[in-house]
């Protein structure tokens, strides 16, 4: 079985997916979770892109999403669930720990 350190929840995958089919990501290109600022004692802030596999880079796929992360982050990243919300004025991906 395969390390999944992130989950996402079915309103994210939804949203994600969305994005992919509709936002011109090209193919081959998966969803990549990076973790910031993990050097100092404020804690780490998260960030989604999607991007072409490197060499070094872990992957998996969750809900038909392929996710890559950097092995490095690894400690960084498990128990996190990225989830999305829609309130009355905003909607965005939130970053959850389990």
């Amino acid at each position: 079985m395969e390390l999944q350190p992130v989950t996402i929840t079915t309103a994210a995958a939804n949203e994600i997916r969305y994005i992919m089919q509709n936002k011109g990501i090209p193919e081959g290109y998966a969803l990549r979770v990076i973790a910031e600022g993990t050097s100092g004692c404020g804690g780490a802030r998260y960030r989604l892109g999607f991007d072409k596999p490197r060499e070094g880079d872990q992957q998996y796929t969750t809900q038909d999403i392929p996710v890559l992360y950097e092995k490095r982050q690894m400690m960084f990243l498990l128990g996190l669930e990225i989830d999305f919300e829609e309130r009355e004025t905003e909607r965005g991906f939130v970053f959850n720990r389990k």
